[in-house]
C-alpha cells in the first residue's frame, strides 16, 4: 500500500503555537488523529486572524477546505506545545494549498509530529459559488 508523503514548500508564511488540551487525548493516551485535524484548523484560523481575516471574510471571499492529507510521524501528549509552521503551495485562480509542519520539543530535541496539506477554495457564501482569490489574500500567501 502506498503511503502519503507530503513535501513541504520552502516559503513559510506563519508560525503558530498550540498547546495540547486534555480533550485532544485519546484512549492511547496521546493526541488522536481527529485532534491533529482540529489543531491544524486552529493554526489556520490564528494565521488568518493575525492578518485581520476570518474563514468567512478573507479579503472579500469566504474559504472552504476542499481536501486534507496528513502524514503522521510521532505521538504527541497532553500539555505539549506544538509548533505549527504554515507554508503556501500552489495558487490557482480560485484556490490555494496550505502546508503544515507540526513539531514539539522533547529533551532539547525537535520532534516532527506530522505534516499536512489542505486545499482551500475561495467561496462566495451569498451566491453559493466559487470566487477568485482576492489580491489581499494573495499578499499574505506570497509575502515579499
Amino acid at each position: 500500500m502506498a503511503r502519503i508523503k507530503i513535501d513541504i514548500p520552502y516559503t513559510e508564511i506563519a508560525a503558530i503555537r498550540v498547546r495540547v488540551r486534555i480533550g485532544d487525548i485519546n484512549y492511547g493516551n496521546h493526541v488522536g488523529n481527529d485532534a491533529f485535524v482540529a489543531i491544524i484548523h486552529e493554526a489556520r484560523l490564528q494565521w488568518l486572524q493575525q492578518n485581520s481575516f476570518t474563514e468567512m471574510e478573507a479579503g472579500g471571499t469566504g474559504l472552504i477546505m476542499s481536501d486534507l492529507a496528513i502524514e503522521f510521524k510521532n505521538e504527541s501528549y497532553y500539555g505539549e506545545e506544538i509548533a505549527i509552521r504554515i507554508y503556501c503551495g500552489d495558487i490557482s485562480k480560485v484556490s490555494f494549498d496550505l502546508y503544515y509542519q507540526l513539531t514539539t520539543e522533547r529533551s532539547e530535541k525537535n520532534v516532527l509530529l506530522a505534516r499536512a496539506k489542505t486545499g482551500i477554495v475561495c467561496f462566495n457564501y451569498q451566491i453559493k459559488k466559487v470566487s477568485a482569490v482576492p489580491t489581499g489574500l494573495i499578499k499574505i500567501l506570497k509575502p515579499a
